[in-house]
């Protein structure tokens, strides 16, 4: 047995709240049923499944072989979401899940569960395209990045690589080259999946995985688990390794989960992160304060975000926690410490400069112009930019300081439709920088950040953001184990 796999298990013994024996956390499913249909299994939970996985009542072959023909059904979005399927090799890890489950092996909970990737991530052997037909034909990664190595190293399954905005820059999930998966509200219409995780988002919405990896820079993880109904966890930047992960911007960029609960983004979060504490506890809500700043993050609200924020403030407050409304008037400094994103726009220039200069024509035209306006930026300019960033970071952290969390709603609009999103590029700016203003101050910040639903049930997805400063990231899931019981769950 190698040693990441050792660490795994240590881990897995070592986890609490997540034991197999039995966890208040592991919420009752429908009965345990012998014989589950293909409709149930897919909207399951990924702490469901592997209570069930644990129990004998399926096989982890029997659950890939289900993500596998939802990934390949014509009719559904798979061929949009995914630009990888890793059909074989997924059922041979799958295979030997089972045999080592069946030796009564202690297992950690993510073994044997289908997980997706976003095409940024490394896996030996396969070229990482971030989703571009710049990249068709580079050679291949020569190892794992180390979020797959510990993917791998606790048992869970890769069935392949999700789609994405070209090279993660932007918030809407348009893609023109491997096409756009639909939101999963609405699909008649067809609205933006949310990006850049566009695809991890629709397989987990649409029941191909119970969980995803994506990235955030600026929001990437919690726009599309917003708009589709989802939890998104983007930590703090350092908190997941990023070897092996293409770039966009390398002092924003985070590594993390999208599932359909916060107690599946915390397990995933305690594999990427390594989090020897394991899973974090849910927190007690009566008494706990949370700031609600109206500077920006109020701004111009559509009416379905702003009731449906407002609706779960109040729901909130009803069940014991301390609302404070104040303006934070500190947030507005956002604009100037990093204009039209120039912190990213830099910093993505300088990754892109040689591939522009090989094949600019091959860009999305709406991505390499925004990837140029970093050339404008100078290294006096950029240092200025770190300078102010560092004022910004420790100024939130100043006005952060007693309060459990700070709420804020996701995005300031439901998902709009692609036609609409593409009509011209006067429109994709104006929504890609509406998806991005909120979220993306959370990356400035250097803090971390959850979305969980608050919308009603059957109507638009509407995200409500719990947020924390840097280093936080076990406080903000512990904090959102008992928020997303109050403005979501609770509701189903």
């Amino acid at each position: 047995m190698n040693q990441a796999r050792r660490d795994f298990l240590c881990d897995s013994a070592r986890l609490g709240a997540y034991t197999l024996a039995g966890s208040a956390l592991f919420r009752a499913s429908p009965a345990l049923a012998q014989s589950r249909s293909d409709g149930e299994l897919a909207t399951m939970t990924i702490v469901d499944l592997s209570r069930i996985l644990a129990s004998g009542k399926i096989t982890s072959r029997q659950l890939v072989e289900q993500s596998l023909r939802e990934i390949e059904d014509p009719q559904g979005e798979g061929a949009r979401a995914f630009l990888v399927v890793h059909r074989a090799e997924a059922l041979a890890a799958a295979d030997r899940v089972d045999a080592e489950r069946r030796t009564h092996a202690k297992l950690h909970p993510l073994a044997g569960i289908p997980i997706s990737i976003k095409d940024l991530f490394d896996e030996a052997g396969v070229v990482t395209l971030g989703a571009s037909k710049v990249l068709v034909g580079k050679s291949p990664a020569k190892r794992d990045s180390t979020v797959v190595q510990r993917l791998r190293a606790s048992g869970a399954i890769i069935v392949g690589r999700t789609n994405l905005t070209e090279f993660a820059y932007s918030g809407l999930g348009i893609n023109p080259h491997y096409g756009t998966p639909k939101n999963s509200f609405d699909r008649v219409t067809g609205r933006i999946p949310g990006g850049s995780t566009s695809g991890g988002a629709i397989s987990v919405a649409d029941g191909m995985v119970p969980g995803a990896i994506g990235t955030d820079t600026g929001g990437s993880i919690r726009i599309p688990a917003a708009l589709n109904g989802l939890v998104g966890f983007k930590p703090t930047a350092r908190r997941v390794p990023l070897d092996g992960v293409l770039p966009l911007s390398h002092t924003l960029d985070s590594a993390g989960p999208i599932a359909r609960t916060v107690a599946d983004c915390a397990l995933l979060d305690q594999v990427l992160a390594a989090d020897g504490n394991g899973v974090p506890a849910m927190a007690r809500l009566g008494g706990l304060r949370f700031a609600v700043p109206k500077t920006v993050f109020q701004d111009d609200l559509s009416p379905a975000v702003a009731s449906a924020f407002a609706t779960a403030l109040a729901r909130l407050s009803a069940a014991g926690a301390i609302i404070i409304e104040l303006p934070m008037a500190e947030f507005a400094q956002a604009a100037a410490v990093s204009p039209r994103g120039a912190l990213a726009s830099a910093e993505a220039f300088a990754a892109h400069r040689q591939w522009m200069r090989d094949g600019a024509d091959k860009y999305d035209p709406r991505v390499i112009l925004r990837i140029r306006q970093g050339e404008e930026i100078t290294a006096a300019k950029y240092a200025e930019i770190l300078r102010l960033r560092a004022v910004f970071v420790r100024t939130i952290e100043s006005a952060a300081g007693g309060y459990d969390a700070m709420l804020m709603p996701t995005t300031p609009d439901t998902a709009p439709t692609i036609a609409e999103a593409t009509r011209d590029d006067d429109t994709y700016f104006r929504l890609n920088g509406r998806m991005l203003r909120n979220p993306s101050i959370v990356n400035l910040f250097d803090g971390c950040a959850l979305s969980v639903p608050c919308h009603d049930p059957g109507s638009a997805p509407v995200g409500m953001m719990i947020a924390g400063t840097q280093n936080a990231d076990r406080r903000i899931l512990a904090v959102g184990l008992a928020v997303e019981e109050i403005v979501w769950k609770r509701r189903q």
